[in-house]
């Protein structure tokens, strides 16, 4: 597809290569922002309701108001994704992300000065299908990197801000390791918190278990298959879950908004299971594949044939 992608930016629905922000916007001085993504399955958004209540959270707890109703928001959402669309093929999908900035510095301002007009984005983007296509065949290496998550003493994990810099530091610090490794931060108390964008789940005896929702972003794929799990009478809990859990689990998968559910082929180096994706995790996947009408595994791995 050569079609180019369009954005909102304040007001305007513009060509990418146009969607600029300036060098004075707190977002980009400052990290002062938030977002949310959802992505489209068969091309239908998937749950941008509960992405956009996320969102307008982050933005109440940052205390930015984006002069728009969440109804708004959903409305130009909707409008940028289907003038999207077309620039993805059939069998592809896209994420479809909001952001949403304090706005511009006030000239001769402290850092707490800000112009009353926030910084309204909303852009998509083709989801790496054929990069990450591998992680369904061989499974994903995590790695709990020395970085530890920011705990919420010092700023909360619910709230999906533009700070990131955590995160980056403990995946570089993982694919230094392997370049296929994703990180998997642990909290101040040595328990298994989250990693960039995604949420670890443990499988022992056939029960699951992932941390507790103080520590992490609640994520929406997260919350689906805990919903999934007991749709299928399978136990679930949230817990303070520790190393020695992990290494001795007979299954681990990640949830994000891209991977779905994606199956942990090892911890540290060491294998989980047998390597191979557990019967826990098999039904979990199935059951997501059904709920949003793809086969969420297949839509990698045809990129492996």
């Amino acid at each position: 597809m050569t079609q180019e992608r369009v954005a909102y930016v304040n007001g305007k629905i513009v060509p990418e290569s146009q969607a600029t922000v300036s060098i004075s916007d707190r977002g980009f001085l400052l990290g002062d922002a938030v977002f949310d993504t959802t992505r489209t399955f068969g091309h239908q958004i998937f749950k941008l309701q509960e992405h956009l209540e996320r969102l307008y959270d982050s933005l109440k707890w940052m205390r930015i108001d984006p002069q728009m109703t969440l109804d708004e928001m959903s409305d130009l959402t909707m409008d940028v994704l289907e003038r999207n669309l077309p620039t993805v093929d059939v069998d592809d999908d896209i994420w479809v992300t909001q952001r949403v900035t304090r706005g511009l510095r006030l000239a001769g301002a402290d850092i707490q000065g800000a112009a009353d007009r926030p910084t309204v984005i909303i852009e998509c983007f083709p989801i790496p299908f054929q990069e990450r296509a591998h992680y369904y065949r061989d499974g994903m290496p995590i790695v709990t990197p020395s970085v530890r998550r920011t705990p919420p003493e010092a700023m909360s994990p619910r709230a999906k801000t533009h700070n990131y810099i955590n995160l980056i530091q403990a995946d570089m610090e993982a694919r230094a390791q392997n370049p296929h490794a994703y990180a998997l931060l642990l909290d101040m108390n040595g328990n298994l918190c989250e990693g960039n964008g995604s949420n670890i789940f443990l499988v022992k005896d056939g029960r699951i278990r992932t941390p507790r929702s103080q520590y992490v972003l609640g994520g929406i794929s997260r919350e689906t298959t805990i919903e999934l799990a007991h749709e299928l009478d399978i136990e679930i809990s949230e817990d303070d879950i520790d190393v020695f859990d992990a290494y001795t689990a007979d299954e681990i998968f990640v949830t994000s908004t891209s991977l779905c559910i994606c199956p942990v082929s090892t911890f540290n180096g060491a294998q989980v299971g047998d390597g191979s994706t557990g019967p826990v995790t098999d039904r979990l996947q199935k059951a997501y594949s059904g709920l949003v009408s793809i086969d969420i595994i297949g839509q990698y791995t045809r990129w492996l044939e």
